[in-house]
């Protein structure tokens, strides 16, 4: 394989605005692609697997350099990657020989550098997950496949799978789910057939967080977390387009989104509102249901966003801890009695999952239905937590 220097040069610009900026890695790309109209899908797709691989094994490929410069670590990813590093690509650092010949070194770093995750992380995850975090941390630096949920309002999984074979995209049945699909590891969904509305892009884990909360046709619904709305959406199904689902947010651009993907799904019950201080007392004791998919850590979304554990900090995760106890602490006085409340996060960590629904669980106004922890290794999904408990009358 060939390197054009635009290509390469444009990759070592990216990852200094995702290292150094501080920028979400699928935005930056996004608008990467955007600035540059006239590249073709194998330039795309070049600049995108150079990126998210360099992204999520930073450290890894440093020691393999023996530099933590872009461009040495660029060199260390296209050198194992089988591609001979023109002489145009100057950099700092260890030699493609040097490069492969350090790889026997590789497993015995410790773990922070060869599973590529700050010191910092490492070391508190371990404290959290003990000897799990091992396995944990590798299953997370694994390429993920895209998952769809089938809209079953407009079609079926099979005639999805149908429709999607006559557009050349084979994929397959994710066991133990009743709606969802998976395109092979590197496959990407075209927009076009996104923008069908009988498929959304949500991972497996992530469609076992709304049937949780067994919304029946005619709930008042309350997404109190909705972001995007990606659980609004699969709830709406679940009720079959029936009854009133509220989904609040504090960023309007996410409800605009929502609003354009509810229009695409032919899905009518959703309204939305942007949080402000009075929301829990507008919405006192009016939902049936009321699901919390809370603000996280999102650790357990490193397959996908790779680029998460070099923007968390210390800080950041206290500041998530801190809004969790809040939505706690507030929110389900927004469920009535006898309703049912889903506690949800992406992540993997204790203290955000067990340890933030402790107080709820100790109350004697509320008794737990059910909790569960995804896990990654377990089952190939995304890390979710989610804890169901219905509100004693």
């Amino acid at each position: 394989m060939i390197i054009h220097r635009m290509l390469a040069e444009a990759v070592a610009a990216l990852l200094h605005d995702v290292f150094g900026r501080g920028r979400v890695l699928d935005l930056a790309l996004a608008g990467l692609f955007k600035s540059q109209p006239r590249w073709g899908k194998r330039d795309r797709a070049f600049v995108a697997a150079s990126a998210y691989e360099i992204v999520r094994w930073r450290r890894a490929l440093g020691f393999l350099a023996d530099h933590d410069d872009i461009r040495a670590l660029c060199a260390a990813q296209w050198t194992l990657s089988g591609v001979d590093l023109p002489g145009w690509w100057r950099h700092p650092g260890a030699s493609a020989a040097e490069i492969r010949g350090r790889e026997a070194d590789l497993p015995g770093q410790p773990r922070a550098i060869r599973e590529s995750v700050p010191d910092w992380l490492d070391a508190h995850a371990c404290e959290q997950l003990g000897q799990a975090w091992d396995a944990e941390i590798h299953a997370l630096n694994q390429r993920a496949p895209v998952v769809l949920r089938v809209n079953s309002g407009r079609a079926t999984r099979d005639s999805v799978m149908e429709w999607l074979l006559a557009h050349e995209i084979e994929a397959s049945i994710v066991g133990g789910l009743p709606h969802a699909i998976a395109l092979p590891v590197g496959k990407i969904l075209p927009k076009s057939l996104l923008a069908d509305g009988r498929i959304e892009i949500q991972d497996a884990g992530s469609q076992l967080i709304a049937p949780a909360l067994a919304p029946q046709p005619g709930d008042h619904v309350i997404d109190a977390c909705a972001g995007g709305g990606g659980k609004s959406l699969h709830l709406a199904a679940l009720m079959e387009n029936t009854g009133w689902i509220d989904a609040l947010d504090i960023a309007p651009g996410k409800l605009r989104n929502l609003g354009q993907r509810a229009r695409r799904a032919g899905v009518t019950i959703i309204r939305t509102h942007v949080i402000g201080p009075d929301i829990v007392a507008k919405n006192q004791g009016r939902a049936d249901r009321l699901l919390l998919d809370v603000p996280c850590s999102g650790l357990g979304t490193l397959r996908r966003q790779p680029d998460l554990k070099w923007r968390l900090t210390p800080e950041r995760l206290r500041q998530v801890i801190r809004t969790q106890r809040a939505v706690l602490g507030g929110y389900p006085a927004m469920l009535k009695p006898g309703g049912r409340l889903v506690y949800a996060t992406c992540s993997i960590l204790p203290e955000e999952n067990d340890g933030a629904i402790q107080k709820l669980a100790d109350d004697p106004s509320w008794r737990m239905i059910s909790r569960s922890t995804i896990s990654p290794v377990a089952t190939g999904f995304d890390g979710f937590f989610f804890a169901a408990f219905e509100r004693v009358r």
